[in-house]
């Protein structure tokens, strides 16, 4: 089974852009597959503030990868997992703990978490090659897909350099064994676009004001994702729901009652 949604998760990155959005607890991903979508990603960040932790590698692994396990039990469609940079976890025991939650891929990004910035691009190309075999080793072709963080502002790089990064390490992570690469936090199609043609495979993208659903598939991305933009909606959510039925009940302002005793 887990062989099985490996291959249609990778064959997924092929043709049509695979949407997918991103998913923190079994509830939010059933909701996933009620909607017609055909793959469940978790986000970390979603996962962690729901667990009570920052993200960035600060929620302990084992409780990040049980609620994946949750969700892997609650949905019949292939999950992806947002496993940061691998929390320390050599790559045969990353590969395993993933496939015991029931999960057939995951990203990986080049953040360094303890040292700071981002890791040299040769030596987590040697990663994820690592990773791949692992993989191979256990009969599960896990879809990888590697995320480039050179926008983000603690990579050191800035302006062009950006891009020119980005696509050094794209060509490095493919050559390695990921599926996909994921440059994330570019906000421009024509950055994006250098990208793609430059890495030449498979491209994660994200949306934002230049970048719709429709430019990211003229634009030839492979997969857009949302990370923990739907969590975050939640609160939203609630506060304008618990204002309207505040207003309903005739209670005061929401300083009334602590003002009143």
């Amino acid at each position: 089974m887990s062989e099985a949604k490996a291959r249609s998760l990778r064959e997924l990155h092929q043709g049509k852009l695979l949407v997918l959005p991103n998913a923190w607890d079994e509830a939010s991903a059933e909701l996933v597959v009620e909607a017609g979508f055909p793959v469940v990603a978790t986000s970390s960040a979603a996962v962690a503030d729901a667990l009570g932790h920052e993200d960035g590698e600060r929620a302990p692994w084992r409780e990040m990868f049980a609620v994946v396990a949750r969700i892997a039990r609650a949905v019949p469609v292939p999950v992806t997992v947002d496993a940061e940079a691998g929390y320390g976890l050599a790559p045969d025991r990353l590969v395993a703990e993933l496939l015991a939650t029931g999960a057939v891929g995951c990203n990986i990004e080049d953040t360094d978490h303890r040292a700071g910035g981002l890791v040299p691009a040769a030596a987590h190309a040697d990663r994820l090659a690592a990773i791949r075999a692992a993989a191979d080793a256990a009969g599960v072709p896990v879809a990888l897909n590697a995320r480039i963080d050179t926008f983000l502002p603690h990579s050191g790089f800035s302006g062009a350099e950006r891009t020119d990064e980005a696509i050094r390490r794209g060509r490095l992570y493919r050559d390695a064994g990921a599926d996909c690469v994921y440059p994330i936090g570019i906000s421009s199609a024509a950055d994006l676009g250098k990208v793609i043609t430059g890495v030449g495979g498979p491209v994660n993208g994200n949306t934002g004001p230049e970048l719709d659903l429709d430019t990211l598939a003229s634009l030839g991305v492979a997969r857009v994702s949302f990370g923990p933009r739907f969590y975050r909606a939640g609160p939203a959510a609630m506060r304008d729901g618990l204002e309207e039925l505040r207003r309903a009940a005739g209670m005061g302002g929401p300083g009334a009652r602590a003002a009143g005793r």
